[in-house]
């Protein structure tokens, strides 16, 4: 079978290898689809949060199908489509899928059915493959208070991450407004229900103006840029609540944090999607929302690395998708 493989830092390549062993305890699963993070890149570039080793195959946000399950399993079976968390558990450490240990970059991998959850016929695998980010933005809304049709919600990037959590918040009846500098992104973010779709530039005025001077009840900070952090304190009203997701470790941004007790702000921190996998699965079958325009360019794993290659370029795309 094929996989991609990190074989050290910023050398990627897709190889022939052996098809995995299927331990009595474990699953194994035919990859469908992968999706392309930020976090592989940091993977890539030898800058993960965590230790890691290499080498290693990546890949965390994926969909596939069971195609053979081991004796001790009783909970799934062959032919059931399938999603995976990516922070797991083992007997000997806190694993992190497709970092600390290898992930779906591959066309099978034998894997713990502990860590899978079966995906409804309603979302197909393209979709699936953006679950595992779906949740992250979930999480960041239900760890806020979550949101509904009464309040206005301002998301900060325009990225994955910052439209599936702009999608969960449209989900849940919010009023949400996008803020990116890129047009193709806020012209994805009113395809999938934003009401408004902002450049930087004069964003927290006219956030004011679209809220009648109120400002945003949630402002969802998901790019972790220095400037999108900055005025994020600026688009929340009184009272407001904001999440912090962007990613912003080891710099210094200056900020105006007075209004947080001028503003009487409550921020909270997010970071993966513990403990709601289940509930976001039941949202997007329930609501409907198609997910899909984020998803801008696929490639068969044999091209791995060019994806890869594309998927810096923020100009260029917004999601790219591995397919096998």
């Amino acid at each position: 079978m094929k996989a991609l493989v990190f074989e050290k830092p910023d050398n990627p390549v897709v190889i022939d290898t052996r098809m995995p062993e299927v331990k009595d305890t474990e699953v194994l699963v035919k990859t469908r689809t992968v999706g392309i993070c930020h976090s592989d890149y940091e993977l890539l570039g030898g800058r993960y949060i965590i230790p890691i080793s290499y080498p290693v195959t990546p890949g965390h946000e994926w969909c596939g199908e069971i195609v053979e399950v081991g004796k001790a399993v009783k909970k799934f079976r062959a032919g059931d489509r399938v999603v995976g968390e990516c922070v797991v558990r083992t007997p000997e450490r806190l694993h992190h899928f497709g970092f600390s240990m290898d992930g779906a970059d591959r066309e099978y991998f034998a894997v713990n059915p502990d860590w899978l959850h079966r995906l409804p016929d309603s979302v197909d695998d393209m979709r699936g493959a953006l679950i595992e980010p779906f949740t992250c933005g979930f999480y960041a809304v239900l760890r806020s208070g979550g949101t509904n049709a009464s309040e206005t919600v301002v998301v900060s990037g325009g990225g994955t991450i910052g439209l599936v959590s702009a999608a969960a918040a449209i989900g849940m009846g919010a009023r949400v407004i996008v803020v990116d500098p890129l047009k193709t992104r806020r012209d994805i973010a009113l395809k999938l229900g934003a009401a408004e779709a902002l450049d930087t530039p004069d964003a927290a005025s006219r956030i004011r103006d679209l809220t009648e001077g109120k400002g945003a009840d949630l402002v969802i900070e998901a790019s972790g840029h220095d400037a999108s952090l900055a005025a994020s304190f600026e688009y929340a009203g009184q009272d407001g609540r904001m999440a912090m997701v962007g990613i912003n470790i080891g710099r210094k941004v200056p900020a105006e944090l007075g209004l947080i007790q001028m503003k009487n702000l409550t921020i909270r921190g997010c970071i993966g999607s513990p403990g709601v996998w289940p509930a976001a699965i039941r949202f997007l079958e329930r609501t409907g929302i198609d997910l899909s325009p984020i998803q801008t360019h696929k490639f068969p794993l044999a091209d791995a690395v060019e994806a890869f290659a594309l998927g810096q370029d923020a100009k260029a795309c917004i999601k790219v998708t591995l397919t096998m």
